[in-house]
């Protein structure tokens, strides 16, 4: 059977600890706040905010690369796609122990009594363990 050769894109994510993934792509599905988005070659121009959560690229090999994000934005034109996020790190790179302390920290927080600003700041830090802690679950042992 022949190996059809599929369209890719220019594809950068990038953030504050360095660059995770510079190369071409087949798709990069995203984490965004109303559900997940996927950009293919020769998709539209946009920008988009990205939440936390995991965003998965295709090579042009067709090989899976998975990666946890945090709060960031994608900008998407003239068949690139640039992607940056506060922190994104490989699932088989997180500390379960580490984010399960993250867990148990942020809980305990949220039921004490404290400001609109903090109780925001006790969800945001819930939210990222719990992304964390299921992306090093589901895809850690690939």
């Amino acid at each position: 059977m022949s190996e059809e050769k599929l369209p890719t894109f220019g594809l950068q994510v990038i953030s504050v600890n360095g660059i995770f993934y510079d190369d071409r792509a087949q798709e990069i599905i995203l984490p965004c706040e109303d559900g997940e988005q996927a950009v293919l070659a020769g998709h539209e121009e946009m920008i988009l905010a990205l939440s936390d959560g995991v965003i998965k690229i295709k090579t042009p090999k067709g090989e899976w690369i998975y990666g946890v994000v945090s709060l960031g934005s994608v900008q998407v034109a003239n068949n690139r796609c640039i992607v940056i996020v506060n922190t994104v790190e490989r699932p088989e790179d997180i500390d379960k122990r580490r984010a399960q302390e993250a867990y148990e920290f942020a809980m305990e927080h949220l039921v004490q009594k404290q400001s609109i600003k903090e109780f925001k700041k006790s969800q945001a830090g819930l939210a990222r363990a719990l992304t964390r802690l299921s992306a090093a679950a589901k895809y850690g042992d690939k």
